[in-house]
């Protein structure tokens, strides 16, 4: 018998399917910036936009290692 209620496993099943996954539908290279849409909710394109400010101005090529890590990473 188990004491969980059925809406404490209904979200403990969104929480489970929530994990970063690559949108290769929607991709440009990996599928990262569209996956971190999908989950996130902000548009695609301001992600984008986003990343590559992040890359350019502020992280330089640790912000390619970490897309490249991210794409390699995660559940696609």
């Amino acid at each position: 018998m188990s004491s969980i209620s059925p809406d404490a496993a209904i979200l403990k099943d969104q929480t489970m399917q929530t994990s970063f996954t690559l949108d290769r539908r929607n991709a440009r290279i990996m599928g990262v910036c569209s996956g971190l849409s999908a989950k996130t909710g902000v548009d695609v394109l301001i992600v984008r936009i986003a990343v590559v400010l992040l890359t350019l101005f502020a992280l330089g090529p640790v912000g390619v290692v970490a897309y490249l890590l991210a794409g390699w990473l995660a559940e696609g």
